[in-house]
């Protein structure tokens, strides 16, 4: 069962990157206090990630920010190296590239997927969520194989 709105985050340790390394981080300790975006995405790099959903936040990210969120945050079963690769690769100085690299955050918040089909093992589904204070407060999941609730725009909309 995935995590529903008016829940808390699990307290999930992920990784971002600290002066070239990578260095573990409490995902409630990174949100405490703060109006905070999530979103996610199967796999740094991939088509659909890569060419839509990061870069709806990009461009996004100071009408986001504009209505009362402190933080935007893009996760990824991916390990810190790769999420910091993507995030210099696409421009996205302006987002927290936050490694999910074991998948633990996906399989504490019920949203992992089996994407071995595509040779990518255990993964995690699209989403985007608002947190505040760490309280889920909107969560948007994708159906499989769409791009429509979770995007930038449609997170913008619903603030």
């Amino acid at each position: 069962m995935s995590i529903a709105e008016g829940e808390s985050l699990p307290d999930v340790t992920v990784q971002i990157m600290n002066d070239g390394r990578p260095a573990p981080v409490s995902l409630r300790e990174i949100t405490a206090g703060k109006k905070v975006v999530i979103f996610a995405v199967p796999g740094a790099f991939t088509p659909t990630c890569s060419q839509q959903h990061l870069p709806s936040f990009v461009e996004n990210a100071e009408a986001i920010r504009a209505k009362g969120v402190d933080e935007i945050m893009c996760t990824s079963v991916n390990d810190a190296f790769v999420m910091d690769a993507w995030g210099k690769d696409a421009s996205a100085g302006s987002i927290a590239m936050v490694a999910d690299g074991n998948g633990d955050l996906a399989q504490a918040l019920g949203l992992e997927m089996d994407g071995s089909g595509f040779g990518l093992g255990t993964r995690s589904q699209r989403y985007a969520m608002v947190v505040d204070d760490g309280v889920v407060t909107k969560l948007a999941v994708e159906a499989p194989g769409k791009f429509e609730v979770s995007s930038g725009q449609a997170i913008l909309a619903n603030l």
